[in-house]
C-alpha cells in the first residue's frame, strides 16, 4: 500500500458509517474510573499536536486528517484509518515533544534544497503554543552542556561517556562545538526526572514505555528524561541512552521531527546498531542551521563517533578504559559471582575476568571459550554449591552448566520455573538453601532440586532490611556472609541479623586506588574507642 501524503488524504470525504462509529467508540472510551484509556487515539493525537486540545469533540473529518498526518509522520501507508498497525505504532516508546508543524518544516527544507534559496528560519503556524518556539536556533557556535543527575542504572561516569558521545554527532556535522560544564552554570541541561517535574501536565513522565524523554527548542536548552525507565548502554534490558540523549539533543539545537526513514530525528527513537546514526535529513536540517564544520576539524562519520565512544566504554580487548582503570573496578559490569575456590567472577559484554583468592587477575577472557553457546552481556549469572553448577540468566531464559558444558534440556524460559524475566542479580543463599532472584521491588526462591519457585513466592524486597533495590550483583562466600552491589556501593546482608549492616562506598566509583583492580574479600565489625570499626579487605592487581 502506498504512503500518500496527507493532503490527498485529507480529500477522501466518503467515509463509511461503519468507520466513524468505530472512531468514536475508540474516542469515548473510559476506564471504571472514567479517565481516558492509555490507549486512546484521541488523547494521543492532541498529546502529540495533531489535534487541537480546546475540549470540543473532533468530527470525523478532523480525525482523518490528524491519523493521516500521524501515519506520514511514522511511515505509516497513509489511510486515514485506525487499522492494527496504526495503533501498535502509537503504543510504541517515543520523544514527548510534539510533532506539530514538523510536516510543513520538512517540506520547507527539501523545497529549500531543491531550489536552492536560502531557507527562512520562519516557523510555520502551530496549532497550539509550546513553550520556547519562538526563537529556532542559537546564535552562537560554542554552547556548553550540564549533566544534572544520572539515572539509577548507571554509573555517572557511564552517562557522561554518552552524553558525550551524543553532542559529537552533532558537532561532527556542523558549525557547533560543545563542551561540558559539570558545575554550570551552561547553556543545555540534561535532568532525570519521575512524573510530573513541573513542565505541565502534558509534559508529566508516565513511567516505563510510553513517553521516554522530551527537549525544549533554543533557547530554554533543556532536555528531560523518565527516570522509572531502564537506561542502558549497551542495547539489552532497557532504552539506550546514547540514541535518546542524540535525539533530544536535536531539539535543543532547533530540529523537530523527521518523517524521513532511519532518521535519527524521527518521533521514535532508532535502536542502535551497525548503520550511520545520523541520516542525510538529521544532517542537512543542522546544517541549515548552524553551518558546515570548519576546514581544520578532522571530520569523523557518524558510524565512527559510535563506534569510537562504544569502544570507549567496554574496552572489551584490553579490559580498560583511557584511565587504564579496569571497568569492573568502576562498578561496570554485567553480573557478579563467586565459585566454590571463592574465585570471584566479573562478567561484562562477551568477556569475563577471574579473580582469585590470592588476588592474582585473569582476563578479560572470552566467554563462549568457558561456556559455550552462552551468549554475550548476561544479566545475571550464580555459581551453587549445592550441586556445582553455574546458572545464567538474560532476558526469558536460564542457561545451566555443569562446569563447561550445557547441561541437557537447557537453556530453559524462566516462565517454565515461574521466575520473572530479566533479574537483577541472583545468588545461592545458604541459609534457605536455594537460589534467590531479586527483582525490582520484589524476590523470588528457586527450588534447585525441582527447579520451580517455591511456594508463597514472590515476596517483597522489604524482607531483605536495609538492601536496596536495583542490585546487579551478588557474592556469597562459604561462612555465609552475602555481599550485594548496586552500581559504585555495595552491602553486606547479615544472615544473623537480616538486614544489611554495611554500606560502603569509595572514594572512586569502586575503592580502587591507583588504579588497582580490586574486589571485596572479607571485612570484620569491631569497636575501637567505643565506636563501631569496619575494615574491608580488597585483594588488588599490582599490590594492596
Amino acid at each position: 500500500m502506498s504512503r500518500r501524503p496527507p493532503g490527498r488524504c485529507g480529500a477522501e470525504r466518503d467515509m463509511r458509517a461503519a468507520w466513524i462509529l468505530t472512531v468514536t467508540a475508540l474516542f469515548s472510551a473510559r476506564t471504571a474510573g472514567g479517565s481516558p484509556l492509555a490507549s486512546d487515539p484521541g488523547v494521543f493525537l492532541e498529546k502529540y499536536g495533531y489535534l487541537h486540545q480546546d475540549n470540543h469533540i473532533h468530527n470525523a473529518v478532523e480525525m482523518q486528517s490528524a491519523i493521516c498526518e500521524f501515519q506520514w509522520l511514522a511511515r505509516l501507508p497513509v489511510t486515514g484509518e485506525l487499522d492494527s498497525v496504526t495503533l501498535r505504532q502509537m503504543a510504541e516508546p517515543r520523544c514527548g515533544v510534539s510533532d506539530d508543524g514538523s510536516h510543513q518544516l520538512w517540506t520547507w527544507r527539501v523545497n529549500a534544497i531543491f531550489t536552492g534559496k536560502s531557507a527562512s528560519l520562519r516557523r510555520p503556524q502551530r496549532r497550539r503554543k509550546r513553550s520556547a518556539t519562538q526563537v529556532e536556533k542559537w546564535y552562537k557556535r560554542h554552547l556548553t552542556y550540564q549533566i544534572v543527575n544520572r539515572p539509577r542504572h548507571l554509573s555517572l561516569g557511564s552517562v557522561r561517556l554518552a552524553v558525550r558521545a551524543a553532542f559529537q554527532l552533532w558537532s561532527n556535522v556542523s558549525g557547533l562545538v560543545f563542551q561540558e560544564a559539570p558545575e554550570g552554570p551552561a547553556d543545555i541541561r540534561l535532568a532525570f526526572y519521575e512524573g510530573d517535574h513541573n513542565d505541565g501536565a502534558s509534559n508529566a513522565f508516565d513511567g516505563p514505555g510510553g513517553t521516554l524523554a522530551h527537549a525544549f527548542l533554543p533557547r530554554r536548552g533543556e532536555a528531560h528524561f523518565d527516570m522509572a525507565e531502564r537506561w542502558t548502554l549497551n542495547g539489552h534490558k532497557g532504552h539506550n541512552l546514547f540514541m535518546v540523549t542524540a535525539h533530544e539533543i536535536g531539539h535543543t539545537l532547533g530540529l523537530e521531527h523527521s518523517p524521513v526513514r532511519h532518521a535519527l530525528m524521527s518521533p521514535y527513537y532508532r535502536k542502535l546498531g551497525r548503520s550511520l546514526v545520523l541520516s542525510w535529513d538529521d544532517i542537512i536540517a543542522v546544517q541549515q542551521l548552524y553551518g558546515k564544520p570548519s576546514g581544520d576539524r578532522p571530520l569523523r562519520l557518524p558510524g565512527q563517533v559510535l563506534h569510537a565512544a562504544l569502544q570507549e566504554f567496554t574496552e572489551l580487548h584490553s579490559g580498560h578504559e583511557t584511565t587504564g582503570q579496569p571497568l569492573y573496578c568502576q562498578g561496570i559490569f554485567d553480573a557478579i559471582t563467586m565459585d566454590q575456590n571463592e574465585t570471584v567472577l566479573v562478567f561484562r559484554g562477551g568477556v569475563y575476568w577471574a579473580v582469585s583468592a590470592d588476588g592474582g587477575v585473569s582476563g578479560p577472557l572470552p566467554l563462549r571459550h568457558r561456556w559455550s553457546d552462552l551468549p554475550p552481556a548476561i544479566e545475571a549469572a550464580a555459581f551453587s554449591p549445592l550441586d556445582s553448577k553455574w546458572y545464567f540468566f538474560k532476558g526469558k531464559r536460564m542457561w545451566r552448566y555443569s562446569g563447561s558444558v550445557l547441561d541437557q534440556g537447557f537453556p530453559r524460559k524462566s516462565s517454565e520455573m515461574g521466575l520473572p524475566r530479566h533479574p537483577d542479580c541472583v545468588f545461592y543463599y545458604a541459609p534457605l538453601g536455594h537460589m534467590v532472584l531479586f527483582k525490582g521491588s520484589r524476590y523470588s526462591v528457586l527450588n534447585l532440586k525441582t527447579l520451580h519457585q517455591e511456594p508463597y513466592y514472590p515476596r517483597r524486597l522489604t524482607d531483605w532490611t536495609g538492601v536496596p533495590q536495583g542490585t546487579n550483583g551478588a557474592l556469597t562466600r562459604p561462612d555465609g556472609r552475602l555481599y550485594l552491589f548496586r552500581e559504585q556501593r555495595f552491602w553486606r546482608f547479615d544472615p544473623v541479623k537480616g538486614r544489611g549492616v554495611v554500606r560502603l562506598q569509595g572514594d572512586r566509583l569502586w575503592p580502587c586506588p591507583e588504579l588497582r583492580s580490586c574486589i571485596p574479600r572479607g571485612d570484620t565489625l569491631g569497636q575501637v574507642k567505643g565506636k563501631a570499626q569496619v575494615s574491608v579487605w580488597w585483594y588488588c592487581q599490582g599490590g594492596r
